[in-house]
């Protein structure tokens, strides 16, 4: 009868996760590794449930999830400690998987499933995470206003020529964060500072909103410029009449293409080092990176799959090809309190 207690004590720690893993007899606590993986995802997409009952049909592992904001994810397995039921932490974007490692939350994996299937730039270089899906951060224009002659790279966008042109997110947003952390990854804290004062100086109104937003501002030549996720943008070109006449009133540009190439950034998971379930989470990390599961990925939030060889889907095609910068993702979370204290510096808000 205690353990039965213990049990429920454990499951009630779990709060939200999806059940607990069953007892093995009724009375005895779960085997470590008892048919399943606790996941805690900061992905919010109807698509991934599906992809999670493919997993269950395929190995019989049953997954139960925890959805919240990766901060709060990353502060309660810290506080769970040890005793974390949590096996996987599924979170969007370079520099929240950083923040993640920063937190001691990852345990390395060495698996030659996903050596294989995904880019070594696409990996932590520890095994600490792996990259799951991708996006570009682009430069978008008005099409009535015409292309801007001389703006094909990112440090173009500091050309006194588009002063008042720039429309774009706030410097807290974790988009342009990682975008000035790449910039410092290649060209030093300098040039990065200098980049970002004269983009501030090109401001046609003080940052606010997200990237649909300024979709929609630059669509209606409320701005002439801004630098959007190509997710976003996909989603009109894939979307009703009134969001593709949007999308129509959009020209693309993948910047950096005779240089490093366009930022892209990831969707990753890493193993948790205190899981409960290893040989499972380590199994469903694999299955993650599978043709089937990346299509899952990537067209649940027209992204591009982060396995080699498979392509994306109509609507992020409609956007074009292009030539990605391939430096490590992990570079770009390293620099993140650096990017943070430039843009503090260049006053952009």
């Amino acid at each position: 009868m205690k353990k039965l207690f213990l049990g429920l004590i454990a499951c009630a720690s779990v709060g939200v996760l999806a059940g607990c893993a069953e007892t093995s007899d009724g009375e005895g606590d779960a085997p470590a590794d008892a048919g399943v993986v606790n996941l805690y995802s900061s992905r919010h997409y109807d698509t991934d449930l599906a992809l999670y009952e493919d997993f269950t049909e395929q190995t019989g592992i049953k997954v139960n999830r925890i959805e919240a904001d990766a901060d709060a994810l990353i502060e309660r397995i810290q506080s769970e400690g040890e005793f974390s039921p949590a096996d996987i932490l599924i979170t969007v974007d370079a520099g929240r998987l950083w923040r993640a490692e920063e937190a001691g939350v990852f345990g390395p994996v060495d698996s030659a499933v996903l050596a294989e299937r995904i880019p070594a730039n696409l990996r932590h270089p520890d095994g600490l995470w792996t990259g799951l899906s991708t996006r570009a951060r682009i430069i978008i224009y008005n099409k009535a206003a015409g292309k801007p002659e001389g703006l094909e790279t990112y440090a173009d966008l500091a050309d006194p020529k588009f002063r008042g042109d720039i429309c774009i997110r706030s410097s807290s947003n974790i988009y342009n964060i990682s975008l000035l952390s790449s910039i410092i990854a290649h060209n030093g804290t300098a040039e990065a500072e200098e980049w970002a004062k004269g983009v501030v100086a090109n401001f046609a109104q003080p940052p606010q909103g997200n990237d649909t937003s300024q979709i929609e501002a630059v669509a209606a030549g409320q701005c002439r410029i801004s630098v959007v996720n190509t997710y976003y943008l996909a989603r009109y070109a894939g979307g009703d009449a009134d969001q593709k006449a949007i999308f129509d009133n959009i020209g693309v540009i993948f910047p950096d293409q005779d240089g490093v190439g366009t930022h892209v950034n990831v969707s990753g998971a890493g193993l948790v080092k205190t899981a409960p379930n290893r040989e499972n989470a380590v199994k469903f990390l694999e299955y993650l990176t599978s043709e089937s599961a990346q299509r899952y990925f990537a067209d649940g939030n027209n992204e591009y799959p982060a396995a080699q060889g498979l392509k994306a889907n109509s609507a992020v095609e409609q956007l074009g090809s292009f030539k990605p910068d391939t430096i490590n993702a992990a570079e770009i979370g390293r620099n993140q309190a650096e990017a943070v204290r430039i843009f503090d510096r260049a006053g952009w808000n």
